[in-house]
């Protein structure tokens, strides 16, 4: 009852901001696309779901699939492989419609995408490919441009630099689990060796899943090794932030600035909003957006649709931007709701 309740409060709240902001919102996505497929029953498979950018996405995609009419599972892999599979299986005994692949590595799961296909259930991703679009067992898969994320990324390190008038050595932590986070580091390391004020002091590989448990130990072998030639962190995801602040403080490195080159969740935004800690940007997915298109690619597969063919652009997050956001929401002038909604009607 709760759960209906609150569908209908987000449809109403929707429509009034159809008719009371629709017309001020540019929109660049889709216009057209195929009507509504009412009725269905949708699977969001999470890779881990204490990581913010699948949280975030899967936030968004969550109303949309109330607008569609849709019944959504949500299931945890835990951040484990043995657990995603266990998901995996789970998903494709529900026989559902279709299914929401968040955060996962496409590479790594061929066999359960196959077997997907041969049940007719169109499968779109999220993150789970290098690059957006289409992709090997997936019906597309949604994400930005590694290569811009990855130059906005050392673009805000170079800034700090300059603004400082220093060089800067920096750590990038990453997850070479995930075929979008390889890319993404291969494209930070070549950003930072085209800028001569920048040195790549070294790749830290952690799994994300294991960010809590290993940055405090790893931290402090970096102070020791690095030395004040540390200046700044890049990575791959914010999660690694979550964890770093009370570590630099311990090794007495408070100056260490730090720039995430993705997802730009909710924690994120909250330190570099505040200024408490050294996050002094973040490259956000549009995370709400990003769960409607997931929707929409979804829609169109179940209609026998192609593709859109719509690709959204990240958001370099400062506290500048976060400042002049209406209500500190930094894709409140998307116009995606008001976009969808039409398309949708």
């Amino acid at each position: 009852m709760l759960a209906g309740f609150r569908h209908l409060l987000f449809r109403g709240l929707l429509a009034w901001a159809v008719t009371a902001l629709g017309a001020a919102h540019p929109w660049d996505g889709p216009t057209r696309g195929p009507a509504p497929q009412r009725g269905r029953t949708v699977v969001f498979l999470a890779s881990d779901s204490r990581n913010g950018g699948v949280t975030g996405v899967f936030r968004g995609f969550e109303g949309a699939a109330a607008l569609l009419g849709w019944k959504v599972l949500f299931l945890d892999g835990g951040g484990t492989p043995g657990g995603q599979d266990d998901q995996w299986a789970r998903a494709l005994a529900q026989r559902p419609n279709g299914i929401i692949l968040g955060g996962f590595d496409a590479e790594g799961c061929r066999e359960r995408l196959d077997q997907a296909r041969k049940a007719r259930i169109p499968v779109v991703g999220w993150h789970a490919a290098p690059e957006p679009g289409p992709a090997p067992g997936l019906f597309l898969n949604i994400a930005t441009s590694t290569r811009e994320v990855a130059e906005q990324a050392v673009t805000a390190v170079a800034r700090d630099a300059e603004a400082k008038k220093q060089g800067a050595g920096i750590v990038l932590f990453t997850d070479s689990r995930f075929a979008v986070a390889r890319a993404k580091t291969q494209a930070m390391a070549r950003a930072v060796g085209r800028n001569p004020r920048l040195r790549l002091l070294s790749v830290e590989d952690v799994p994300i899943a294991r960010a809590h448990d290993e940055i405090p130990a790893l931290v402090a072998r970096l102070a020791a090794r690095h030395g004040a030639a540390w200046t700044h962190c890049l990575a791959i995801n914010d999660v690694y932030f979550d964890h770093i602040s009370f570590p630099l403080a311990q090794a007495g490195r408070g100056d260490i600035a730090q720039v995430a080159a993705g997802d730009g969740s909710s924690l994120a935004l909250a330190r570099i909003r505040s200024g408490l800690s050294r996050q002094i940007a973040t490259v956000a997915e549009p995370l709400r957006l990003q769960g409607y298109q997931l929707a929409d690619e979804l829609n169109r597969a179940l209609a026998g649709a192609p593709p859109s063919g719509y690709r959204s652009r990240p958001l370099l997050v400062t506290p500048a931007l976060l400042k002049g956001a209406r209500e500190g929401d930094v894709e409140a002038d998307l116009g995606f709701e008001e976009g969808y909604a039409r398309l949708w009607k």
